[in-house]
């Protein structure tokens, strides 16, 4: 990453009070604070309802699941998950899009004509049902992508070449951010590539040395530097983002936590914990200034001391480039009632180019 440091930003000073995963990711990913009382959907939920694709592709994977979920807007924005990650050089299918056990497309237009019967005699049952419609809409894209080649063709990617698949090394993370890029190429919307692994409360230091930064590096590098060769990284817009930082100290976790019965006795494990007051994110692509440091934290790490950005600035941010209003844009919740796209935050203007 270092090498192709001009194609991206790196945003330092993110900050928030919510420490807990769940929440945090439902923060980050929404731009708003949970609350018991209302699901607020995840931005790919958004873009897939404001910036639809063509009916025969999906309009937003998670490779292999997200935290992310439609809340209010209802199933049919829901993400499709492919539940498995892709493996160098094998061809790669989805539940639901690659036909198996024998299945042909004959088979499943006589299904589909089942089916269209049968909606005839029960079409005047709870028309304005939200999951109904949502159902409605899986059941037609999932025809249209079963039927469609190019659907199937843009999850397989044993039919890139050897030479660009080896760019992305053989990780999991290497061959899903493959993948990502073959769909985005596809016409698919939005894409999340999810990584686990980097909640080091011990062992850290030999955990981020060995085992996740490597394919990290490798990978994200190589899908900036695929983008750019496809055409692809201008329109392109890429976040790479957790839901918080970690802590500015070092703690030294016992050995007798789960699955450290092996090592001896009294061995300490340097580890780094939840920290969501100061924490960096990555930005790429889509027409965004690149090539620079925005932000930066005082002396310690704890707290940015420049240019602090909520999750609010975050979201605004993303949808501003990917053109979603968000001051005259609402959503409509459960009950019918308007919801804004984001109540408040600003566009952080050293990403956007404006003064």
């Amino acid at each position: 990453l270092a090498a192709c440091a001009d194609k991206y930003t790196i945003l330092r000073g993110v900050s928030h009070t919510l420490g807990a995963h769940r929440l945090g990711q439902e923060y980050i990913n929404t731009g708003t604070r949970p609350l018991a009382s209302l699901e607020y959907p995840g931005y790919g939920a958004v873009v897939t309802k404001e910036r639809p694709g063509s009916i025969d592709m999906p309009g937003f994977v998670a490779i292999p699941n997200t935290r992310q979920k439609a809340g209010f807007l209802g199933v049919k924005y829901a993400p499709l998950n492919t539940g498995e990650t892709p493996k160098k050089g094998r061809p790669f299918t989805v539940r639901g899009i690659a036909l198996a056990n024998g299945l042909t497309i004959t088979d499943v237009e006589k299904r589909q004509g089942l089916l269209k019967d049968l909606d005839t005699t029960f079409s005047s049952i709870e028309k304005d049902n939200q999951l109904l419609d949502g159902l409605d809409k899986f059941s037609r894209q999932a025809y249209s992508m079963i039927t469609s080649k190019k659907a199937r063709e843009a999850f397989d990617i044993g039919k890139e070449p050897a030479a660009r698949s080896e760019t992305y090394g053989e990780s999991p993370f290497g061959q899903s951010c493959l993948l990502a890029t073959r769909l985005v190429e596809s016409g698919v919307r939005f894409v999340t590539v999810s990584t686990g692994g980097w909640d080091t409360h011990r062992d850290n230091f030999p955990k981020l040395k060995d085992k996740l930064l490597p394919p990290f590096d490798q990978a994200v590098a190589a899908m900036l530097g695929d983008l750019e060769q496809r055409g692809l990284l201008e329109r392109t817009a890429v976040f790479v983002t957790g839901e918080f930082g970690r802590t500015p100290r070092i703690s030294n976790q016992p050995s007798s936590g789960p699955g450290k019965a092996s090592r001896p006795k009294g061995t300490r494990q340097p580890g780094r914990d939840h920290w969501p007051r100061a924490n960096s994110m990555v930005f790429a692509g889509g027409g965004m200034e690149t090539g620079q440091v925005i932000g930066a934290t005082d002396p310690r790490g704890e707290e940015p001391v420049k240019r602090r950005v909520s999750p609010y600035d975050f979201l605004a941010t993303i949808y501003h480039h990917l053109g979603i209003d968000t001051r005259h844009t609402a959503l409509t919740d459960f009950g019918g009632r308007p919801v804004p796209v984001l109540s408040k935050g600003t566009p952080i203007p050293e990403l956007t180019g404006r003064s």
